[in-house]
């Protein structure tokens, strides 16, 4: 599903500092201007309680995830509220593998080409990063920029597309 959803839109939203008092305006504005990959850092305030208001919120076609995952426990404790992506700004192959036989789709950190072909040989299934969301922007704001991000993107793809 990840790798669809990657080809559909491109993009994925990290919103890093989100609070699970907003986190429910800040889904909706993403899903309506496109983006169906969503994930919070571990290292956001109650990045648990936001990740599950995420996935009880948003619809099923919209994958939801944690950012800045480190360890096997965090995989495990994300699974078990229904988190479907694992973001890490590392490439722990422990990590990839915890998350692979949680069946989460996983996308490691990584800064060299051997350790993009460790993370792959692991079962990584992408990149990322993001500029949609800080503390204190507004839904609205959030999706003024949501738009314009899938805007560029599709834009782009044309671009590639046609030549």
């Amino acid at each position: 599903m990840l790798n669809d959803e990657l080809r559909r839109t491109g993009l994925v939203a990290i919103l890093r500092g989100v609070r699970p008092d907003e986190v429910a305006g800040i889904g909706a504005a993403l899903f309506e201007a496109g983006f169906r990959i969503v994930e919070v850092p571990l290292n956001s305030p109650d990045a648990l309680d936001s990740i599950r208001i995420l996935r009880a919120r948003l619809p099923p076609a919209c994958l939801v995830g944690a950012g800045t995952v480190v360890s096997p426990a965090q995989v495990e404790d994300l699974r078990r509220i229904g988190g479907q992506l694992i973001v890490m700004p590392h490439a722990d192959p422990a990590v990839i593998r915890a998350a692979k036989l949680a069946r989460l789709s996983v996308m490691p950190g990584v800064a060299t080409p051997t350790e993009a072909f460790a993370a792959l040989a692991a079962g990584a299934d992408a990149g990322l990063g993001s500029a949609l969301y800080a503390p204190g922007v507004s839904a609205k704001d959030v999706a003024a920029r949501a738009s314009a991000f899938v805007d560029a993107w599709q834009a782009a793809r044309a671009w590639r597309d046609e030549g």
